[in-house]
């Protein structure tokens, strides 16, 4: 029961994240690209993948957050197939879209978020068929109790990630 609390109150604060994150992008996305480094060069280019690739946010953090709870369920193997279909998904269409619909960037970035919708679908279905946890509708509703404990877990990764974002943006510039 805690366990499916926990899955629950992750997801929700994950779907509100990448709906904040997706949201904070496509308003001031060019320029946090310039920032990071993107040059009057790139940009064009760089924002028509980042735009698609964006819109994707969702996706692929609901595929990364599922995984893991499918690995640490013990069923990695699970969660290795359902990560590599969704890159050979990834792998099959990028030189369909980009080469035989001749979309260039957008083609890749939409073969990238196709891949990652695979791989969120098949962790979705994997998570509703386990047989272990099986949340319900109650265990997505925020209890701050989880999400404190899942926050302070969770700083030090993100700590950890946003100095080398902040050291590569350097480096960019």
């Amino acid at each position: 029961e805690k366990a499916e609390n926990i899955l629950g109150n992750c997801t929700t604060m994950l779907i509100l994240t990448a709906l904040i994150l997706t949201s904070i992008f496509l308003v001031f996305g060019r320029k946090i690209m310039m920032l990071f480094g993107a040059s009057e060069n790139t940009i064009e280019y760089a924002w028509l993948y980042m735009k698609i690739y964006s819109l994707g946010t969702i996706f692929g953090q609901l595929a990364l957050e599922l995984n893991a709870f499918i690995n640490a369920q013990g069923f990695s193997k699970m969660g290795m197939t359902t990560v590599a279909i969704g890159a050979v998904c990834n792998i099959i269409l990028d030189p369909i879209f980009i080469f035989c619909f001749k979309w260039g960037m957008m083609g890749a970035a939409v073969a990238t978020v196709i891949g990652q919708v695979v791989t969120a679908i098949l962790a979705v279905w994997y998570i509703v068929h386990m047989k272990t946890v099986k949340p319900s509708r109650k265990d997505f509703a925020l209890q701050w109790n989880i999400c404190g404990r899942m926050l302070l877990l969770g700083i030090t990764s993100f700590l950890s990630q946003i100095s080398l974002v902040a050291a590569m943006a350097a480096i960019n510039n």
